[in-house]
């Protein structure tokens, strides 16, 4: 089973920073459509964006929860639409409107910089939330200003036994 991220996936766009201590960001909305129906056990995503994204192998990263495979100290800390901060983001996933055609919209605020993996893990909600698998795309560069669009990865369900909770 795979869930799909679909063009116009993951645009870059602009950020404009408040304030003198506010550091410049990457605006990042994400939607998200279906190509097909998938478990009905995808609850959430998870979006999380992990430093030195070029030493790092995607196709490892999706085999199992990212927090087990990266130090706290590798995750950056992101922000969402509604001000939350945190070094993973989780959204709700509407499945029902994803089947029926519908979309997901996201958005992530990311800070410029250089050589980062964007990672989105699929994940149940329950005590504890479950792994159902995940996306992984290298980002050479985060720029304050405008951004070459990029597609993500599809999203490929895998499972796995681990908890993918981050800590903020």
């Amino acid at each position: 089973m795979s869930l799909r991220l679909l063009s116009p996936l993951l645009l870059l766009g602009l950020l404009g920073a408040c304030g003198p201590d506010a550091e410049p960001a990457g605006r990042f909305p994400l939607a998200l459509t279906m190509e097909r129906a998938v478990a009905n056990d995808v609850q959430a995503l998870q979006v999380a964006v992990v430093s030195r994204g070029s030493s790092r192998s995607c196709t490892e990263i999706q085999r199992t929860c990212l927090g087990t495979q990266v130090r706290r100290d590798d995750l950056v800390v992101l922000k969402d639409a509604q001000g939350r901060e945190g070094r993973a983001l989780r959204f709700p996933v509407d499945l029902a409107t994803l089947q029926s055609g519908g979309s997901l919209e996201l958005a992530v605020d990311v800070p410029v910089g250089r050589d980062y993996a964007l990672v989105i893990e699929a994940i149940t909600t329950g005590t504890p939330p479950g792994f159902l698998g995940s996306s992984c795309n290298y980002l050479r560069e985060v720029n304050a200003g405008d951004n070459a669009p990029v597609i993500a990865a599809p999203l490929t369900l895998t499972g796995g036994d681990c908890n993918p909770s981050i800590a903020p």
